[in-house]
């Protein structure tokens, strides 16, 4: 599929690393370092810009190396990028690590994944039907 964008980074355009890949990685598009303090958070901007079909969504995800190595995740994981937005590309990251990171421009800080959605309409009724599992949740199906 074709997908509009606009980049106003002097980065490279986000491109899967691999014929399997799901994931694109964003990078930092920022003037100068800034270093995020353990459990601080910051929005660091891509100089990216797209245009959706509707019915898809942009997702924006954790860099899975990053998580480990560094423990810099994505606050809003998956952080969701709707069809009719036009503004340019955040991150929301987060240092969930006990070490300052400094967040360099061009780094790659994310991975956005494309990804069909549905819409729902509502079906208002006086009661549902009967399953196994019912009401129980948050671990009621078991640790195995």
């Amino acid at each position: 599929m074709k997908i509009k964008i606009i980049n106003r980074s002097q980065h490279p355009l986000p491109d899967y690393e691999s014929i399997a890949s799901a994931g694109m990685d964003l990078r930092a598009n920022v003037s100068e370092p800034s270093t995020l303090q353990p459990l601080q958070r910051a929005v660091v901007k891509t100089g990216l810009f797209i245009e959706l079909p509707i019915g898809y969504e942009a997702q924006v995800r954790p860099r899975s190396g990053l998580a480990a190595k560094k423990g810099i995740s994505v606050l809003n994981a998956p952080g969701t990028i709707d069809a009719d937005y036009r503004g340019e590309i955040g991150v929301i990251l987060v240092n969930l690590s006990n070490e300052p990171f400094t967040i360099e421009n061009g780094e790659r800080i994310a991975q956005l994944v494309i990804a069909k959605h549905e819409r729902a309409v509502w079906e208002e009724v006086e009661e549902l039907s009967e399953t196994e599992r019912g009401s129980g949740g948050f671990g009621s199906t078991g640790v195995n």
